[in-house]
């Protein structure tokens, strides 16, 4: 890719009893540019990453200004890892699990300052990831 995406259709997530308005990543090309060239994302915006299937997954920040945060989230969708990305860092950062499904991607800090850890389960506002993601599949 060589300029941002346009604006990616969006879902509202929640995170405990914190909303995310969140653009949805879901195809091959949507997750490869993911938020490269964006510069600005507002505190409660997200980017969630629909994997094909579930596998320990590795994410990077190649022509990404902006420092990001990201959460991996297991196919039941709970959070079972959090790790900060670096602005236009190219070494991937891999999930320790094999079990990952999902990938949000939020400003970097997010989570810490929303008191979201890992085992918090993600909803959306149809019903849990699995409903919503890999049962229409």
């Amino acid at each position: 890719p060589t300029h941002a995406q346009p604006k990616l259709q969006t879902m509202k997530l929640w995170l405990g009893a914190e909303e995310m308005a969140t653009e949805l990543a879901l195809t091959g090309r949507q997750m490869e540019t993911g938020m490269m060239f964006r510069t600005n994302m507002a505190e409660n915006e997200a980017m969630l990453f629909v994997e094909p299937e579930t596998h320990q997954v590795g994410y990077w920040m190649m022509n990404c200004p902006l420092p990001l945060s990201i959460a991996y989230i297991s196919p039941d969708g709970v959070i079972r890892e959090i790790h900060d990305l670096h602005s236009n860092d190219t070494n991937a950062v891999a999930s320790a699990s094999a079990n990952i499904r999902f990938a949000l991607e939020t400003p970097q800090g997010w989570f810490a300052r929303h008191n979201i850890s890992t085992g918090t389960v993600v909803r959306t506002e149809h019903g849990t990831l699995e409903d919503v993601f890999l049962r229409r599949r």
